[in-house]
This record gives C-alpha cells, structure tokens and sequence, in this order.
C-alpha cells in the first residue's frame, strides 16, 4: 500500500507539472521546470520503514507525458565562455527511442542564452557523423532559442532514431557571447568546438576539444516500452573519475547495459559531480541543494540511488558528524518519496589511505553504513558499494584490484563491481526475454545477418561471425509468429515502410511491420514471411543487398540457418 500510495503522489506530481510547465523555455520563477536551486525541505517522520531489501515495487503507469531521460549530466557553473562557435557534445545513451528532445541550461547564467542551429546525428567517430540521420533541433517551431538566465529550455520533439547504447552527437550555434557557460565539468567524453555556425556538417575539421559539457544536460527519448528512469546521485566515484576518457565505464553505464541485456527497458541517468557533497556547496551544488531539479525533475524518473556524496563530506577540512549526514540522507529519502520515487541507499566505500581519511571519517562511515543496512533506514533498497569494493582482509581500504591509486576511487574493475552489486530487481520487471538470442546465416553467401552501423543501417548478410551486431532476440507473438531485436542497438527489426523498404532495426515496440511468420524448411533452414505484406524477406542480390520482404516463394535466397548461442 506504501509503495502504490507513492505511484498515486508521483502521478500526480507529474500531471500538475505538465499542466504548469506549457512553454518549452523555462524561467526562474516558473517553479517544476526552472533550473534555480531549490532550498531542502525539513525532515519529516519516514513512518513505517520498509526492509533494507524489499520486495520490488509493482510496474507503475507510463509516465505522463511520454519522454523518458536516456542521458543526462548536472550543471555546475564557472565554464568557459563562447561566441559565434559551434559546440558538438558526445552524449552515450541508455535505452532507445523513435523521437528525441534535448534540455538547454542556462541555470547559472549571469544574462539570456541564444542558442541556434541545434541538430542531433548518430556519431561514427571523433566529431564526425551519419549525415544520414542528421535531424534539425527546434525550439517553439523556431531555430533559435534565448534562454533566461537561470532557466532552462526543453527542445520540440524530433524525429530521430535513438539506437540504445550509443554515440549521439549534439550540435548547437552559439551566436553571441555566452559569458561563463553553465557546463559539467568531469565529462570525461571527447567533445568538440569549432569557429561559425557548423552544426550541421559532417565533420568539424580543425576542431579543438573539450572534456567537459557546456549548457547540455539532457537527452530525452519517446519509447513506448520504456519502464522509468533511475537517477543515480553522487560524486566522483559516479561521475566516473578513474575510468578511461571515452570508454563510457562509469559504474552507471555499467547498470545500463547490465538492465538492457536483462530486457529492461529503463534509462539511467547520471547525475555525480566530481567533488559533491551531500551537505555543503563546493564543487557544484550539495545533494540536499539540487535533489529537485537534478533528481526529481529527471524526464520518467521512478528510482533513485544515492551513491558517494557523503564521502566528500567526511574528507573535508571540518568534517560533519555521522549523525548530522544521516539526518541529510534522512531528508532526501522524504523528498523522494513525497515525490513517489523510490530511493535506494548506497554503503560508502572505503577511502583510507587517502589524503582527506581520518579516524573520525572512519567512524563516521561506519556509522552511515550500519543505518542504511539497518531495517528502520526508511531506503527502499541497497546496493552494497562499501561489501562490493572492500579488501576483506583490510575492510577499510579497497580491494587492491580495484583501487584506482589514490586509494580513494576504484578503477573500472571497482565501478564494474559497484554495478553489479545493483540488484535489478528493485526495477521494473523485464518486459523483453534476455540471453544472448539468436543468429540467422543467409543460404545466399554463407554470412550472418548484421545490424551494422549500431542498428542504424538497413539489415544485410555480410558478417562472417555472429557478433553482437549480428545477434537478435527472438520475441514469441504466438501462433508460430516471432519479432526481432537486434542488440546492436536494442530495437526491433520492422519491414519498413509496409514491406517496400528494407528491414531495419529501429522500432521499440511491435506492431504488423514487426511481426514475421518463422517457416521452418525441409532442409532444417527457416524462412521469414512478412504479415505486413505476406512476402518472404530475401537477402537480395545473392547477399549483397540488404534483406528486404518482396518474394513470393522460398528459394536459396530465402532461407537462413537459425544459430542458437
């Protein structure tokens, strides 16, 4: 009853804020969608407290106005300062999606933000990408936006293909001086600054770069099968400090492919900056300062993990008590579930031998981690960071194998182990059966079919083993009906345009376009015909061709060998 009472109160927090939001441009005083700080709210009594580990809460409605975050970063402020150039950031996403918008902040800005020229592409490879899917961004039907100091703007919805897993690449003209960007400072992602309006060419030749983000923080997808968002908050342990630039190993990015190849279809949202603390101001805004704008007003957002922060707060000059950081924890865990989130509690990992470790620290530490292990904490879960990352012959220091060096961040064997630790059943359920699915070896040339390009190409038999581009999960529809899709990019594979166009994979949910009859033939090889037209797909051209459902018999082009792994 708790936890459907709080589905009820998010609900309805979400409704009322659709209703009050109406423009797409948000200023400081429009409440739910401004990017000002927001003060903490008093603690209040937790009630009945639910067990450490719960039982996992029941699949609440979609959200209510149908975007889900599938990235994002908090903003800070003192970035540099820009005129008259071109920004293209790298964002890796989460889940996927058939329609895309983005959130422009100017949270600390000094005056009004211009921004103009935004386009979105599927990124190939340094600043360059798939021109083919590169889709014009607007604001209000407008190609420029001014954003208001301290605000935010939330783009139009585009159509754009959002493959899961991904490199997308957001470009947007800076026609004026900004003065000191709103940015996030540890990206520890390659992006890129050009001179002029180039947002939307292929390449930015000549371009310098940049780790950090300037005034993007949000990219958000429409995905009917999406289950919610989970916000993971924190500092540099979650912001990714001590993994490698580009590789994307921060620990939540390891809980999204670990929730993806579990048929989950739930964005993670990475809100850690490096050097946060829980309770005072620093290096960006405290937890307890930004808890509604960066967590509660996350597109979809359903869950929240509270991750290091406190670990700052225990390394500083004049460090607070155990009993003052819970009290903190204590007063986020009302937030969100006056929010209706659900709020999953993380141990601290172990920091001796590091510059900011004292004994009281130590104490400290051990004090948080026993309230939020203990049943009365009032968390609706935990994930065990501290038990994860620890040597257990020396519990307060790390696991030699995971020590990053500094003896206070784990290297990405250490956040690997953090993501694991996450018990995916405090999410939604799967929707979509996991496993490393099935293979399909055109008669045509022997080769596997392949989603190539992240699944943002046509389907086309041309790889000479079943790797990940080339294996699909078969979905049952029931009555010798099946669906694929592909974990290229974690979309279902559809006969485009009723069947006149080749398959892709680029849908996320199944419909007649995206439902194939399997036949098996009398030589153990099957066939796929099309519901949506009645024809057998074919790899055309003897292979060389992308497959395509136009034939009306089955011949060596038709069949494929099903290969199971």
């Amino acid at each position: 009853m708790q936890r459907h009472t709080r589905s009820v109160r998010r609900a309805a927090v979400l409704a009322a804020a659709v209703l009050a939001v109406g423009l797409s441009v948000s200023a400081p005083a429009t409440g739910a969608t401004a990017a000002t700080p927001v003060a903490p709210a008093p603690a209040r009594a937790s009630g009945a407290a639910p067990a450490a580990v719960p039982a996992p809460a029941p699949v609440a409605p979609a959200v209510a106005d149908g975007w889900t975050g599938t990235w994002s970063v908090s903003p800070q402020s003192g970035g540099p300062s820009y005129n008259q150039q071109t920004l293209r950031q790298i964002v890796r996403t989460g889940i996927g999606g058939t329609a895309a918008r983005v959130r422009i902040s100017n949270a600390f800005g000094s005056a009004p933000l211009t921004v103009a020229d935004v386009h979105l592409a599927q990124r190939t490879s340094g600043s360059s990408v798939n021109t083919g899917t590169d889709r014009a961004v607007t604001f209000g039907g407008q190609t420029t936006v001014t954003v208001p100091a301290g605000g935010s703007a939330v783009s139009d919805s585009a159509a754009f293909t959002v493959p899961a897993l991904s490199d997308v690449a957001v470009s947007l003209y800076l026609p004026q001086p900004t003065g000191s960007a709103t940015y996030h400072q540890q990206g520890t992602q390659t992006n890129f600054l050009a001179g002029g309006d180039v947002s939307a060419s292929g390449t930015l030749n000549g371009a310098s770069t940049s780790g950090s983000y300037s005034f993007l923080t949000n990219l958000d997808v429409q995905n009917a099968a999406a289950q919610g968002a989970v916000v993971t908050l924190g500092a540099s342990i979650t912001d990714g400090v001590a993994s490698a630039q580009d590789s994307n190993r921060r620990w939540p990015n390891d809980l999204a492919r670990r929730l993806a190849d579990s048929g989950r279809t739930v964005g993670v949202l990475n809100q850690g900056i490096s050097g946060n603390k829980l309770l005072s101001d620093g290096a960006g805004q405290s937890a307890l300062t930004r808890f509604d704008r960066d967590v509660i007003g996350q597109p979809g957002v359903r869950w929240v993990v509270l991750s290091d922060d406190p670990i700052n707060d225990l390394g500083s000059g004049n460090p607070p008590s155990g009993a003052q950081l819970i009290s903190g924890i204590q007063q986020l865990i009302s937030r969100a579930h006056q929010a209706g989130l659900s709020f999953l509690c993380s141990t601290l990992t172990p920091y001796q031998g590091s510059g900011g470790w004292t004994q009281a620290g130590e104490n400290a530490r051990a004090a948080i981690n026993a309230f939020v292990r203990g049943s009365g904490s009032g968390c609706d879960g935990l994930i065990d960071q501290d038990t994860a990352t620890h040597d257990p012959a020396n519990p307060t220091r790390y696991l030699p194998a995971y020590d990053a060096g500094d003896h206070l961040h784990p290297n990405e064997a250490g956040l690997q182990a953090i993501a694991d630790a996450v018990n995916l059943s405090y999410f939604a359920p799967a929707t979509q059966p996991g496993g490393s699915g099935i293979a399909l070896r055109a008669h045509a040339n022997g080769k596997y079919v392949t989603a190539p390009n992240g699944g943002a190409s046509a389907l086309i038999a041309s790889a000479d083993s079943a790797g990940t581009a080339s294996q699909f999960d078969e979905l049952n529809q029931g009555n010798g009906l099946v669906a694929l899709r592909a974990h290229a990019n974690g979309m279902i594979v559809t006969a485009e345009n009723a069947g006149a166009a080749p398959l892709i994979a680029n849908r996320t949910a199944v419909g007649s376009w995206e439902t194939f009859q399997l036949i098996q033939n009398p030589d153990h090889s099957v066939s796929l015909k099309a519901q949506v037209n009645g024809k057998y797909v074919t790899a055309e051209n003897g292979g060389a061709a992308s497959l395509i459902a136009n034939r009306d018999a089955v011949g060596p082009w038709e069949e494929f060998d099903l290969v199971t792994s």
